[in-house]
């Protein structure tokens, strides 16, 4: 992909998504159509990440640095500081509801009286270890009139708000912090990745109307419902298509990495639209015949480990008290929604619409042909976190530098060679010596 620079480059904004199959960075910037315009991309293997979680250290950050080090090689550009996202077994939710009284009822509620009452919510006692994440109002009361989703402008002495807190452990966001900062940036924002998918595969129709985002991950499974536009619940399940991997490896007696071309090259989630059956041949070991699976018995594999996923999928909205209200169904995303059929199986096991989400709807003309895969929803949720984190004033833009060409120096005997022969060393004598007698004195006589 070709180098765009029309606009100045602190307008970029670099996102890395560090899941637990891949590592993605991203360098875009918006144009003048409110579009995300891609500069480049880099994608690699990640081997340090586990459910989400970092693992070891020093695989994830190689992988972040050779991520990085494509993006910026297509974009020309060198990145300093990173949007990144988090997830893991160890997100957890929680509702909570908070009060403000205010000092004088004829002034006008303000952007300032919500940050308070927001910033009262990060005070919260949690657990030992966890950290408060993202606090989302979810309605606003003021003075008993409730079901405001907007109080700024109005006038009142009591505030109130329920608000959905999201927490996570202290020790997964320092480690990550740890990885960014040894691959030589700096962390700008940390964002659920659930939201960031949300963000860029959700129109805005279907979070009014109800929708419940379905994240399958290598590691994880993330669920964003959202309703009236609002976050409603998310949830983390921990399980993900390395699951579906491991039990086509135990089923069918074969390598992990025969598992895994199996599952991305024929696997099916729904076995009932295998109708060919056809019979696939695996190398066999060193002097043993080859393997043979039916793909029927493939498929039958997968979507037994599918329908267990999406079985807690159908739980966690069933506990949101949503179940009844999503008209926009279910938008299933990530690397895992590559499955073929996956969406007929969603559809038949739980009884919601299904499509799947990708992350084309925010991006600008002429983008790359790789960008449109699931497996960048999360990458491009993050460009555009970053941007509305930009234009609010949350962050500063200086995120991304024009690469410098390296220069050669040149040796002492060198450099005065160079200006005995062109002449330049007398003529900067000359002009210097012109500027003094033309200069007006300092001081009159």
């Amino acid at each position: 992909m070709e180098s765009k620079h029309v606009n100045p480059p602190n307008d970029a904004i670099v996102a890395v998504d560090i899941g637990t199959t891949k590592v993605c960075a991203v360098v875009g910037r918006r144009n003048e159509h409110d579009k995300l315009e891609v500069l480049g991309f880099g994608k690699v293997d990640s081997e340090g990440v586990l459910r989400g979680v970092v693992s070891n250290i020093e695989k994830t950050v190689n992988a972040i640095t050779e991520a990085i080090r494509l993006a910026e090689r297509q974009s020309g550009l060198k990145c300093k500081e990173v949007h990144v996202g988090i997830a893991g077994q160890h997100i957890k939710s929680l509702q909570h509801r908070g009060m403000l009284t205010r000092d004088n009822d004829h002034t006008e509620i303000s952007r300032r009286d919500i940050e308070r009452l927001i910033g009262d919510m990060y005070k919260l006692v949690l657990p030992p270890g966890d950290k408060i994440l993202h606090v989302i109002p979810q309605e606003y009361t003021v003075d008993n009139e409730q079901g405001i989703t907007d109080p700024i402008g109005m006038s009142g002495i009591r505030l109130e708000a329920n608000f959905h807190i999201i927490t996570g452990q202290i020790t997964a966001s320092n480690n990550i912090h740890r990885c960014v900062e040894r691959a030589g940036m700096r962390v700008n924002n940390l964002t659920l990745e659930p939201i960031a998918s949300a963000a860029a595969v959700l129109s805005e129709e279907e979070k009014e109307a109800g929708v419940a985002l379905v994240d399958i991950g290598g590691g994880t499974t993330d669920i964003t419902i959202f309703k009236d536009g609002i976050i409603r619940h998310t949830a983390v399940i921990p399980f993900g298509g390395n699951v579906v991997t491991g039990d086509i490896k135990d089923g069918c007696n074969v390598m992990a990495h025969h598992a895994e071309k199996l599952k991305v090259k024929y696997g099916s989630a729904l076995a009932q639209e295998v109708y060919d059956n056809r019979i696939i041949a695996i190398p066999g070991l060193r002097g043993r015949d080859p393997k043979e699976i039916s793909e029927k018995n493939l498929a039958r594999i997968i979507q037994a480990r599918v329908e267990e996923i999406f079985d807690y999928v159908v739980w966690e909205i069933r506990r949101s008290g949503y179940d009844r209200k999503l008209i926009g169904g279910i938008v299933v995303t990530g690397g895992g929604s590559l499955l073929r059929h996956i969406d007929k199986l969603v559809e038949l096991h739980t009884g919601q619409s299904c499509r799947v989400g990708t992350p084309v709807e925010h991006l600008g003309h002429g983008y790359h042909k790789n960008l449109c895969s699931p497996i960048y929803a999360t990458s491009i949720g993050l460009l555009l976190k970053g941007f509305d984190d930009l234009e609010q004033g949350k962050i500063r833009a200086a995120t991304a530098a024009p690469v410098e060409e390296p220069v050669a120096e040149e040796e002492p005997e060198e450099a005065l060679a160079g200006m005995d022969n062109g002449g330049k060393w007398l003529e900067t004598i000359f002009k210097k010596t012109k500027e003094w007698f033309e200069a007006e004195p300092d001081t009159e006589f």
